[in-house]
């Protein structure tokens, strides 16, 4: 006689059931979310490892400056200021990460791992002004001033070639004057050889090549903007404390405006010397959306009227906080 089976309705069969369902979900509850994937703070990285050796104190360091998590790594940045001779307690920040990971970018393509043999690092006002008397290839206005620049070399890349690279792109100030070494920066992108560098002008600067840069090439909503100024020539101007944030296509339009986070107020926020241009911050605006922007920040009790009224910074870029944790 056969046995008809017992419906699945059966209470021990339900519990073996749920059991097994529980047993293949139970992993999936229990699993992390995916990690955010690490914002790319700037547009031009490489992989962030450097081998530097400067020949002006014969210091050398080994360094990643990228941490796990994607950011700035401080120790890293600490030992670049040690190889480039940059007073980072005096100055109270660090050799422009941009500049470190444009580097990075550029020896990537051409000679990964290879020794960067730095000839000229940081320079102190009174070095420059030292190097400009004996007649070397030193603008009164420097990014060296700033920890903007170095001029280097690495063993079997030519310098040409390597300076039409990074000219192509457009992205940084480089310059070539002969040889194996070339100038490179991270100021407003520019190119020039030994003919056209302009470093012996006798023209008076007046203010007139200062340049706007901010720390990072991305942000993500309401973080803080640092803003620093280089190329001055002479100090004791201000700024209006209220910033716009433009688009390409509006540079001169109204944009969307942002002010300066100082201590003190007033029409005119008064730069007296070379650090005091270096810590301009400004929140981002709340109703900024995502996209591509400049900093365009105005000049008053301009010291020339040969000054510019106002500056744009390098482009940067919102990222919408919820395309950022993508993985």
């Amino acid at each position: 006689m056969s046995r008809t089976p017992p419906p699945l309705s059966c209470p021990g069969h339900a519990i073996a059931l749920l059991a097994l369902v529980m047993a293949l979900l139970l992993p999936l509850t229990l699993a992390p979310p995916a990690a955010a994937a690490p914002l790319e703070r700037f547009f031009r990285m490489g992989s962030g490892e450097l081998h530097l050796l400067n020949h002006r104190n014969n210091r050398e360091a080994r360094v990643q400056l990228l941490a796990p998590d994607g950011g700035l790594s401080e120790a890293a940045l600490t030992e670049v200021d040690r190889v480039f001779g940059f007073p980072t307690a005096e100055k109270g920040e660090h050799i422009s990460p941009r500049l470190l990971l444009l580097l990075s970018h550029f020896a990537d393509r051409v000679a990964p791992g290879r020794t960067i043999h730095i000839e000229s690092g940081y320079r102190s006002p009174e070095y420059n002004d030292n190097l400009r008397k004996k007649g070397g290839n030193a603008a009164r206005t420097s990014t060296h001033l700033d920890g903007l620049a170095l001029d280097f070399w690495i063993e079997g890349v030519d310098g040409k070639e390597l300076w039409e690279m990074i000219r192509a792109e457009n992205c940084a100030g480089v310059g070539h004057y002969g040889g194996r070494t070339i100038h490179l920066d991270a100021g407003r992108p520019r190119f020039w050889e030994a003919a056209t560098s302009g470093t012996r002008a006798p023209e008076p600067d007046e203010n007139r090549h200062v340049t706007l840069a901010t720390l990072y090439d991305r942000y993500l909503p309401g973080e803080t903007v640092r803003l620093s100024l280089s190329s001055v020539s002479t100090f004791g101007f201000g700024v209006v404390p209220r910033v716009a944030f433009v688009t390409e296509h509006d540079a001169d339009g109204p944009g969307h405006p942002a002010g300066l986070d100082l201590a003190e107020s007033g029409s005119c926020h008064l730069l007296p010397d070379r650090k005091s241009t270096r810590f301009l911050d400004v929140p981002l605006p709340t109703d900024l959306p995502p996209g591509r922007y400049r900093v365009r920040l105005a000049f008053c009790e301009r010291p020339f009227a040969r000054m510019p009224e106002a500056v744009l910074s390098n482009p940067i870029e919102l990222v919408d906080r919820a395309v950022a944790r993508q993985p």
